[in-house]
C-alpha cells in the first residue's frame, strides 16, 4: 500500500536513532535483519543461527550465538535515515545500553509471550520508564505463537509499569497466525515470506474480535483525551485523524507503550512496525528537550560507544544532538581536547566514510582520545558545555578472575591491551593487587568475563591463563603478651644495639593498629618511639599463620640503648624482632573477610536463593518484597568472600539470567578447625608469585 499519513500531529523530522531492546534471545538481531533486507540495505535477510547477519559478526557474538556488543546499523527508509542500533539481551552485557538509551529517539522492545522471561523484561522496561524513553513492544515469534492476545497481554503487563496498548492482533487459522488486524487502520494483512504482508478484507470471522479489540485500544487513548472520551461514550466514530494524534502523542509522552506482532524470522509484520516509527516516533528535539540540551548553542554529540580498531585506531560512535560536526573539527569533552580525524558510518562490521555528520546523525568519530564512552562532545565550545551529558554509573563487578600471562614477554602488552578493552566497555574493572601479588579482572558475569579474554587474545595476542582471585586473610591474637626484643651486632666500627620490652593484646574487631609508650627514667630515647612503632607494624605484615596482622595494640614499656651504637634501624630491627615473638606466643587465629550481600530476585525463585546462601556458610540477615518492584524480593544475608566465587552463575541459573546481586566487605570474622588448618596449610604451599 502506498505511504498515507493520517495524523495532524506533525511527523519528526531528521534522522532518528532507534534502540533495540529485551531479553536474552527473544530476536532482537533477527528483527535487525529483517529490517535492513525491508528497507533494501541489504540483498536479503540473513541468518543469526549460521552466523550471516549484520549485527553479531564479531568472532566473540559469532561463537557463543548472542550479542556480547551493540551493533548499529544506519539505513534510508523512505526518504527517512534510520540507524538501529541492536542491545545485547544479557544482563551480563547490559552496562552498555546504559549509555546509549538515553540518546535514542525511541526504543522498540522485542518479546515474548513467555513467563519465564518476564523478568528480564521488566528490567528492560524499568530502564527505558526510568530514563523517560518512548517505547513499544515488537511480540516476536507469533507464527509459532498458541496464545490469544489476551493472555499475552496479561503476562506482559505485570512487567510493564506503563500501560501497555494492542495496536494489532493475529488472524489465526488452524492454530497458526497467518497475519493480522491493524486495529488502528482497521485494515486486515496476510503475511508475505520476505515480503510486504497484503491488504486483505476483514475476515468474516474475525470481525467481532477486530471491534472489541479496537474499542478497548480506543478506551485506552481516551484515558488521556476527553474529547474521543465524549465521542465513545455517545456511540460516535473517532475520526482517524483523531485516533493517529492520540496514538502519536501518547506514545511520545510515554503514556502507553503500543504493542505491535510479528515473526522477525520470516520478517513478518516488519512494514507496519516501520511505519509506526515514521509518523509516531519522536525525533532528535524530543530527545534533545528530555536530555535537558538548549536548542541553540555549539554542536554536541553524545559517544554511545568507544571501538578500538586494528588499523584504524580509536573510533567513537556518537549521536550528533545538535548541530553538525565535520572532519577536522575540534571537540572538546571533559577530559579534554580532541581533533576529529574522520567521520564514518557502521553497518554492523563494516565502516564506511561519511562525508557529514548532522543533526540527529550517528557516526563514528575517528581519534578522540580524550573522550570515553557516555561523555559529551562540544565542538567550537567550552568543556562546560561537556558536561550537560551524564555518563550512566558503572555498576559493581559480581565476577572475577585471577590472570597471569602465559608469556612473560606479553606482561607490557597485557595492561595496554586491557587499558583498550576497558575503554570500549567500563563495566570490566583491571586491578594490578599488589598485596596478593596478583592481576585481578572483574565484571558483570562468567561470559561477560570470557568474551573480554577471547577478544584480549584474538585482538591483541596475549593468552592467559586464569585462576581463582585469592582472598584477602587476616590474622590476630587472641590473648595478651610481654616479649622483649633485643637486637645487638658488633661488626667493627660502630653497632648495632636496640633492646625494647612490648606489651602486646588483641583489640576489638575492626579497630586496627594502636602503639602507646609507657616508657620511665629514659629507658628507651624518645626520638626512637617512632622507629619501635615502624617496627611493629613490619612484624604485622607477615603474621605467624602467614597473613597481615590486624586488630592488635602494642605498648612500649621499657628497654635499653648504647649511647653510640643505638640508631633508629637498631630500635626498629629489636622491635620487629619482639613483635614477632609476641603474635606467635600470643595464640594468633585467623580471619576472613565477611560481605553484606543484597540479592534480587523474582519471588519464585526466593526459596533457590535461600538455598544458595546457606550453601555457602551464609546467614539470612532479612528478606522481603524489593520496594518498587512488583514480584521481586530481596535477600539480604551475609557470606564469607570465600564463598562467593560464581554466585552470580549460579543465581542466575535459577532466575533466567534476571537474578543479581549487590555485595559490600562488612567484617572480618574467625574461621576455626579443620578449615582455617586447611586455609594456612595450602597458603604455606603456595608458590611465590610474580606480579603482573
Amino acid at each position: 500500500m502506498g505511504d498515507t499519513t493520517f495524523s495532524h500531529e506533525a511527523r519528526a523530522r531528521g534522522p532518528r536513532l532507534i534502540a533495540l531492546a529485551g531479553p536474552f534471545q527473544c530476536g532482537k538481531t533477527t528483527l535487525l535483519e529483517a529490517i535492513l533486507a525491508h528497507a533494501g540495505a541489504i540483498p536479503k535477510q540473513g541468518s543469526v543461527g549460521e552466523g550471516a547477519s549484520v549485527g553479531d559478526a564479531s568472532p566473540e557474538a559469532r561463537a557463543h550465538k548472542m550479542s556480547v556488543e551493540a551493533n548499529v546499523a544506519t539505513v534510508d527508509y523512505i526518504g527517512d535515515r534510520y540507524t538501529f542500533i541492536d542491545l545485547p539481551g544479557s544482563v551480563e552485557f547490559s552496562h552498555e545500553a546504559k549509555n546509549i538509551l538515553p540518546a535514542v529517539d525511541a526504543a522498540i522492545v522485542v518479546c515474548e509471550a513467555d513467563e519465564r522471561k518476564i523478568p528480564a523484561l521488566q528490567l528492560t522496561l524499568r530502564q527505558l520508564e526510568e530514563l523517560g524513553v518512548p517505547h513499544l513492544l515488537f511480540l516476536n515469534k507469533i507464527d509459532a505463537a498458541t496464545i490469544d492476545m489476551r493472555a499475552a497481554l496479561s503476562i506482559l503487563q505485570p512487567a510493564s509499569r506503563t500501560p501497555l496498548l494492542l495496536r494489532q492482533i493475529p488472524i489465526w487459522n488452524n492454530g497458526v497466525a497467518v497475519g493480522f488486524i491493524d486495529l488502528a487502520l482497521e485494515r486486515a494483512y496476510v503475511y508475505r515470506e520476505h515480503a510486504p504482508s497484503e491488504v486483505i478484507e476483514i475476515p468474516q470471522g474475525e470481525a467481532a474480535l477486530e471491534k472489541e479489540a479496537r474499542y478497548s485500544m480506543l478506551e485506552r487513548l481516551a484515558d488521556y483525551d476527553d474529547a474521543l472520551m465524549e465521542e465513545l461514550i455517545s456511540d460516535i466514530e473517532p475520526p482517524r485523524d483523531q485516533v493517529f494524534d492520540d496514538l502519536t502523542k501518547e506514545l511520545r509522552g510515554g503514556l502507553v507503550a503500543p504493542v505491535f506482532i510479528g515473526s522477525a524470522e520470516r520478517g513478518a509484520g516488519v512494514t507496519r512496525l516501520l511505519k509506526a516509527l515514521r509518523h509516531e516516533a519522536p525525533g532528535i528535539a524530543d530527545t534533545r528537550a528530555r536530555l535537558g540540551v538548549a536548542e541553540s548553542g555549539p554542536p554536541i554529540a553524545r559517544v554511545l560507544r568507544t571501538i578500538h580498531t586494528s588499523h584504524g585506531g580509536k573510533l567513537s560512535v556518537a549521536r550528533v544532538l545538535r548541530g553538525a560536526i565535520a572532519d577536522g573539527q575540534t571537540v572538546v569533552s571533559a577530559h579534554g581536547e580532541d581533533r576529529v580525524s574522520g567521520l564514518s558510518r557502521l553497518m554492523g562490521a563494516n565502516i564506511s566514510k561519511a562525508s557529514e555528520a548532522k543533526e540527529g546523525d550517528v557516526v563514528a568519530l575517528g581519534r578522540l582520545e580524550h573522550a570515553h564512552t557516555g561523555d559529551a562532545v562540544v565542538a567550537d565550545g567550552k568543556a562546560d558545555g561537556a558536561k550537560l551529558v551524564t555518563r550512566a554509573p558503572i555498576p559493581d563487578p559480581v565476577h572475577a578472575l585471577a590472570l597471569a600471562v602465559k608469556d612473560r614477554k606479553d606482561e607490557m602488552r597485557l595492561a595496554a591491551a586491557m587499558a583498550k578493552l576497558v575503554d570500549e566497555d567500563p563495566s570490566l574493572v583491571f586491578v594490578h593487587d599488589q598485596e596478593m601479588s596478583q592481576i585481578k579482572l572483574y565484571g558483570q558475569g562468567e561470559m561477560h568475563l570470557r568474551v573480554a579474554l577471547e577478544r584480549l587474545q584474538s585482538r591483541f595476542g596475549v593468552a592467559v591463563e586464569v585462576s581463582k582471585p585469592t582472598v584477602a586473610y587476616r590474622e590476630t591474637i587472641r590473648h595478651k603478651v610481654t616479649v622483649r626484643g633485643r637486637h645487638k651486632k658488633q661488626s667493627g666500627g660502630h653497632g648495632q644495639f636496640g633492646d625494647v620490652v612490648l606489651e602486646v593484646a588483641p583489640r576489638g574487631r575492626g579497630e586496627g593498629f594502636a602503639f602507646a609508650e609507657r616508657v620511665h627514667g629514659g629507658a628507651v630515647p624518645r626520638q626512637y618511639f617512632s622507629s619501635v612503632e615502624a617496627g611493629c607494624q613490619d612484624a604485622m605484615m607477615h603474621g605467624p599463620l602467614g597473613f597481615p596482622v590486624v586488630d592488635v595494640e602494642a605498648v612500649l614499656t621499657d628497654g635499653s640503648y648504647h649511647t653510640v651504637d643505638s640508631s633508629d634501624m637498631a630500635f626498629r630491627t629489636a622491635a620487629r624482632i619482639g613483635m614477632s615473638e609476641a603474635l606467635g606466643k600470643a595464640e594468633p587465629i585467623l580471619l576472613e573477610p565477611v560481605l553484606a550481600v543484597d540479592i534480587f530476585v523474582p519471588s519464585d525463585a526466593m526459596s533457590r536463593a535461600t538455598g544458595l546462601v546457606s550453601g555457602r556458610r551464609g546467614q539470612i540477615m532479612g528478606f522481603g518484597p524489593r520496594e518498587g518492584w512488583d514480584g521481586w524480593d530481596k535477600l539480604e544475608a551475609l557470606i564469607p568472600e570465600a564463598e562467593m566465587d560464581n554466585l552470580i552463575v549460579e543465581l542466575r541459573s535459577a532466575t533466567a539470567g534476571a537474578g543479581f546481586f549487590q555485595a559490600r566487605f562488612d567484617h572480618l570474622a574467625e574461621v576455626v578447625g579443620k578449615q582455617a588448618r586447611d586455609i594456612v596449610a595450602a597458603h604455606a604451599k603456595e608458590p611465590a608469585r610474580l606480579a603482573g
